[in-house]
């Protein structure tokens, strides 16, 4: 009967599972550190491209909107350098783009089309009568209505929170433009916000 030995090398690893869980998670830590690190010091993804502002109230409020309808479940905001994408959706999506976003919007899910350069494609009113029927424009369209839109109006107390919440993640709006979030979006509709919103969306880079 032959006598047992005891494991070595990369037995022992693969015969322990408390060294294999140890030796996994140090992999997956140290090549994590190595590809997000240098992330935070190349101004390719840390400065904001020429001509990028940080969203206005009205902007603002209609972002929050899209992100609680889950519209990024089914529209992607990241087009990808390949020439298919460039030709039907514009130029492709830099990080610079993105830098007062918090969080971004990058994704590669897509029921319907990517939105990142739908700002200025269709007027005001489109946005308006597709939001709210969409098979009133797209007949074959899936996406759902958002009737309630045009009936939820916007709380103003909401906006000044949010404009300083953003501030301490490095956003700079100033003490002026805090004042004054509530007062832009007095009298708007969730339909009004999410439709500047829209319109803004993609136009920093030509």
């Amino acid at each position: 009967m032959a006598t047992p030995h005891a494991p070595a090398g990369h037995e022992r690893i693969e015969t322990s599972n408390f060294l294999m869980i140890v030796l996994i998670l140090l992999t997956v830590a140290v090549g994590g550190i190595v590809e997000i690190v240098p992330l935070y010091f190349q101004r390719s993804t840390t400065q904001a491209v020429p001509g990028l502002k940080p969203y206005d109230a009205l902007q603002l409020a209609g972002r929050d909107v899209y992100i609680r309808e889950g519209c990024y479940n089914c529209h992607s905001q990241m087009i990808r350098p390949l020439r298919a994408e460039t030709l039907r959706y514009g130029h492709y999506s830099t990080a610079g783009e993105f830098v007062y976003d918090h969080p971004f919007q990058w994704g590669s899910k897509r029921t319907g089309p990517d939105l990142h350069r739908v700002g200025g494609k269709y007027s005001d009113e489109w946005h308006r009568i597709h939001l709210l029927n969409p098979r009133d424009l797209v007949p074959e369209s899936n996406m759902p209505a958002y009737p309630w839109l045009a009936t939820n109006n916007l709380v103003p107390a909401d906006m000044a929170p949010k404009f300083r919440a953003l501030r301490t993640l490095g956003v700079p709006y100033s003490d002026d433009e805090i004042a004054k979030a509530g007062e832009a979006v007095k009298g708007k509709t969730e339909l009004d916000a999410l439709i500047a919103y829209l319109q803004v969306m993609g136009t920093a880079v030509k």
